[in-house]
């Protein structure tokens, strides 16, 4: 198990699902985002770093068929299985480090709200861009959300890479298009406040 690994397990095994700061009971713009870039309910979707999110949840209840999270934690998949009850078996579920995982099929949309900003490595950033181009085929579409460059430098004690939608863009490269880009303060468990920026490209067909 990667120190990584072992980092988030930790976390989720001592803390509730509403005791991390990333918290959020409704996944709003996480799931505009999803319905813009995939109006289809048959399209293929993956929560990179999903954890204990609510966004599976949301996507499941809107009538997303083709769903996946991928994470670092098994307790935190573990914690979101249980919460879902018998439609987790539609889910798949994938433990594993977005860095490393060898995709096996690919997906028309990428989300991820927590796993990119927490890459301050160079050499982890293109390993994490690389898989995302072998997963995402030709006109898909990602949604990165990240701290945005007035957000926190920190989070569960480990230093983070704040973003905005062009250095994001350079990270990923000319055969992606920025599509949108919005920004929100996160209101945390503990009524403190956290500025994210969400942005949405599309591989170039």
């Amino acid at each position: 198990m990667s120190d990584r690994s072992s980092h988030w397990d930790s976390v989720y095994a001592t803390k509730g699902e509403a005791e991390v700061s990333w918290f959020q009971d409704s996944p709003t713009i996480s799931l505009d985002l999803i319905r813009a870039a995939a109006p289809d309910h048959g399209a293929a979707v993956i929560d990179v770093g999903g954890g204990a999110s609510r966004l599976v949840d949301a996507l499941l209840q809107d009538g997303y068929r083709d769903v996946s999270v991928l994470d670092l934690s098994a307790n935190a998949l573990d914690a979101a299985r249980k919460r879902i009850g018998a439609a987790a078996a539609t889910v798949d579920w994938i433990v594993a480090d977005a860095t490393t995982w060898q995709p096996a099929k690919t997906y028309d949309v990428w989300h991820d709200r927590a796993a990119f900003h927490f890459l301050t490595d160079a050499g982890d950033r293109a390993a994490y861009v690389e898989r995302l181009r072998s997963a995402v085929a030709p006109g898909g579409q990602i949604i990165i959300a990240t701290f945005a460059p007035d957000g926190p430098e920190k989070c569960s004690g480990l230093p983070v890479q704040r973003h905005d939608s062009a250095s994001l863009l350079a990270e990923l490269g000319p055969e992606f298009a920025l599509v949108e880009t919005r920004s929100e303060k996160h209101h945390t468990p503990w009524d403190s406040t956290q500025a994210f920026q969400f942005s949405r490209f599309q591989r170039r067909g």
